[in-house]
């Protein structure tokens, strides 16, 4: 009987000590939810102009390349590159041991699928602009992939770095095909797991993630938050760890919270209102001036960004490569009624304005614009749009005489760093919609040009001199009215590190931990 008793309390200490290790086991398990101000439109890297879209691909993605939290260039999938003298091949050593989450090795022919993809305008991505100089991708060997180029292209190695040239599963491509957008399959330190349109999109762990001790979180999942009190309190009640944007009015309270961190650091994002010049009477610029003249951009910063965004210098943001700084336009309504006079439109005018983004700043910033235009007499209703209005009447508007867009307030974020990403996908005569986000329907044959001029350019005060050109002939033929350049300001629990929002509002969680 003792014997008996002996072996069953040992048993039963066994089975405590088990039962204990798996409730340990589940209490370390770590989430992180984040609350973001954008709804992903797809989880396909070569297919959105998202900044956050692609933020939440990195979960699941990563390239040869990418900018680190401070903006620069560092290797991922590649260890390092060489470049011809004649800047048209450019050859990548590769990374060895890396697979992606459905097992498969990635090597030199999954680069190759991807760009060759990436490229073929018969796919209609909506990145084909940002690859399309690669005149073909060659395999030299298993870890060795060599690109070569039509011609030479200055930032082809930012472009490389950017978080659209994402390395998805060949495999993956081939069994999904089009439905990618809604499999991601990469390289990444989360796998994917689920997608609720409109509630979450969760990732977890990669076990067989080549970077030793990471990913150091089981589970992330993005909240598409569209307001902004709403993201706020839900940090504030601990149901989301990290936001952005935080309401520029409650940055002061979430600061009072001693559980959290508000973070607030320079950004290269532009806030504009562009004009579609194949309409009238947005084709006078005389009317383009006097909407300029119309608004008062100090205002608008404290208006809607609650102090923290300052008027635009110029049509592209300081921090960007070859930026040509302006003196902000000068607020004067008196000189835009002259003009509208002047015009032809003595009384004003009526017209929309939409939108590109439906979350509370952007309803606050059409707002002022509508008081705004209204005090000289043009007369507009407003729209902040959803992501799939955005997507099909103006990113994907096929007919630019039929297109509804009239007057657009819209950001930019120029992701790659360099003027050309500031400029060519926003207002060359090839960035038209549907191809990129031309939403003005500039044409100059002039700017072409000279966009054309500085990608061939191999010293940087050559450069600098044609794209302060470029800009300074977009301050004549103002197809936009810059208004404002904002501070990025987010916000976390304090047992969560290693989340960095980048100056282009791109997101990085590569470092991201929890603290219990």
């Amino acid at each position: 009987m003792t014997h008996r008793f002996g072996f069953f309390r040992l048993l039963a200490v066994f089975l405590m000590v088990v039962v204990m290790a798996c409730a340990m086991q589940a209490r370390a398990q770590t989430r992180v939810v984040l609350a973001v101000g954008g709804q992903p439109e797809t989880l396909d890297p070569y297919n959105t102009n998202t900044t956050m879209t692609m933020a939440v691909t990195k979960s699941f993605y990563e390239g040869l390349y990418q900018f680190d939290r401070n903006f620069e260039i560092k290797p991922v999938l590649a260890l390092r590159y060489t470049v011809s003298d004649d800047g048209l091949v450019y050859t990548f050593e590769l990374r060895s041991g890396v697979k992606f989450h459905d097992g498969t090795v990635f090597d030199a022919n999954a680069v190759k699928v991807n760009f060759d993809r990436a490229k073929d305008p018969a796919n209609a991505l909506v990145r084909y602009n940002q690859f399309n100089r690669i005149e073909r991708v060659e395999v030299v060997d298993p870890l060795t992939v060599r690109f070569v180029l039509k011609e030479p292209f200055g930032p082809f190695i930012n472009t490389i770095a950017h978080p659209s040239a994402a390395i998805i599963s060949p495999k993956a491509l081939q069994q999904y095909g089009k439905d990618i957008a809604f499999h991601p399959v990469g390289t990444g330190p989360y796998t994917f797991a689920e997608w609720r349109q409109t509630d979450f999109i969760k990732g977890t762990r990669f076990e067989g993630y080549w970077r030793t001790g990471y990913p150091k979180v089981d589970e992330v999942i993005w909240m598409p938050v569209m307001e902004n009190n709403t993201r706020a309190a839900m940090l504030q009640t601990g149901e989301a760890d990290f936001a952005f944007p935080v309401p520029y009015e409650q940055v002061d309270g979430l600061k009072s919270n001693r559980s959290l961190q508000v973070i607030t650091t320079p950004s290269i994002m532009m806030r504009y209102l562009s004009f579609n010049m194949l309409h009238k009477p947005f084709d006078d610029i005389r009317v383009r001036q006097a909407i300029n003249y119309a608004i008062n951009r100090e205002a608008l910063a404290k208006v809607a960004f609650n102090g923290y965004a300052f008027p635009a210098q110029g049509f592209v943001p300081q921090g960007v490569a070859y930026a040509h700084k302006m003196a902000p336009w000068p607020y004067d309504p008196a000189k835009a009624r002259a003009l509208l006079a002047e015009a032809g439109y003595p009384n004003g005018f009526e017209s929309v304005l939409w939108g590109g983004i439906n979350n509370t700043t952007t309803q606050k910033v059409l707002q002022f614009l509508q008081q705004q235009l209204g005090q000289v007499g043009i007369k507009v209703s407003i729209l902040g749009l959803e992501s799939g209005q955005r997507a099909g009447w103006v990113e994907g508007a096929p007919d630019p005489q039929t297109a509804g867009v009239r007057l657009y307030y819209i950001g930019w974020s120029t992701s790659t760093g360099e003027a050309d990403w500031a400029l060519r996908p926003l207002l060359s005569t090839q960035a038209w919609p549907p191809g990129l986000n031309n939403t003005a329907y500039y044409s100059s044959a002039q700017f072409d040009a000279y966009l054309e001029q500085a990608l061939k350019a191999t010293g940087d005060e050559d450069k600098r001199t044609i794209y302060q050109k470029a800009q300074e002939l977009l301050a004549v033929d103002l197809p936009w009215a810059p208004l404002v350049t904002d501070e990025i300001v987010y916000a976390h629990n304090k047992r969560v590190t290693g989340i960095y929002v980048l100056p282009d509002s791109n997101i990085d969680i590569n470092e991201l931990a929890v603290s219990e």
